[in-house]
């Protein structure tokens, strides 16, 4: 497969820039590596005189930009994201440094998946909410005392991982044709399926005083690694539904009993 085919399936995602110029200079950095598909999530401001400025001719990639209102949006077609973290979480994610990364992402493309690579706000990096629904996290390994990179800098280290694993296996990887019904859900389907499956531990009355967020949190990370298809959705919302119309006759019984 050419290595133009493979860079269409990466896209770079910068969730809440700061610096319109940091969105210049990040385009900049994925243009150089042979990348142009560039989201943006709610940028505070762009498009701007300083990210034209500071991409430096990187224009098509500004041009093309997406620009979401959140982060589900942006993920919205592609089933592998990988989120950027300079530093450890409370989310109990896979940690991965830039050239593993760069290939777990090179292997989903791959096999015909949509990568995103998710880099947070210059100053609070990604939230956990945001990390949350990444399926790795990718560090990378700076000294302890001084781990600040700029943003567009970990776009660059990123950009340039992945084309040097695309370029080391141009010659000897044989391409992998997937059935699609084996590609994973994208990220706009698992998270409808997540709105399901909390409403329906809500109808059944399941948390029983214990917290919600962390319940979630335990079973996003338990279906983003199992990574399920769209027709494995499809059982898993038909089982919901299921117990959603069973809780129902159940209350309804409950209701007919105190009558």
């Amino acid at each position: 497969m050419a290595l133009s085919e493979l860079s269409d399936r990466f896209r770079f995602i910068l969730v809440r820039t700061s610096h319109s110029g940091n969105i210049g200079s990040a385009a900049r950095a994925m243009r150089t590596m042979g990348f142009d598909g560039l989201s943006l999530v709610a940028p505070n401001r762009f498009p701007d005189p300083e990210a034209t400025a500071l991409a430096a001719g990187a224009d098509d990639v500004l041009g093309q930009a997406e620009i979401h209102g959140d982060l589900v949006e942006a993920l919205a077609g592609t089933t592998f994201a990988l989120g950027l973290s300079a530093r450890r979480r409370g989310v109990t994610l896979p940690e991965l440094d830039p050239r593993e990364g760069a290939r777990q992402a090179l292997a989903a493309a791959r096999r015909g998946e949509k990568v995103a690579l998710v880099f947070g706000n210059e100053r609070t990096g990604l939230e956990n909410d945001e990390l949350s629904r990444c399926h790795a996290m990718v560090r990378i390994p700076s000294v302890d005392d001084f781990s600040s990179l700029n943003l567009s800098q970990a776009v660059q280290v990123v950009a340039y991982e992945l084309r040097t694993v695309m370029l080391a296996e141009e010659s000897t990887a044989a391409d992998i044709q997937v059935p699609e019904e084996d590609v994973p859900a994208d990220a706009e389907q698992v998270e409808r399926f997540f709105e399901h499956l909390a409403r329906t531990l809500d109808d059944i009355d399941f948390h029983k005083g214990r917290s919600p967020v962390t319940i979630m949190l335990r079973l996003r990370k338990l279906f983003l690694r199992a990574r399920p298809d769209l027709r494995e959705l499809r059982i898993l919302h038909g089982i919901l539904a299921d117990a959603q119309r069973m809780a129902q006759l159940a209350g309804q019984d409950q209701n007919k009993s105190r009558t």
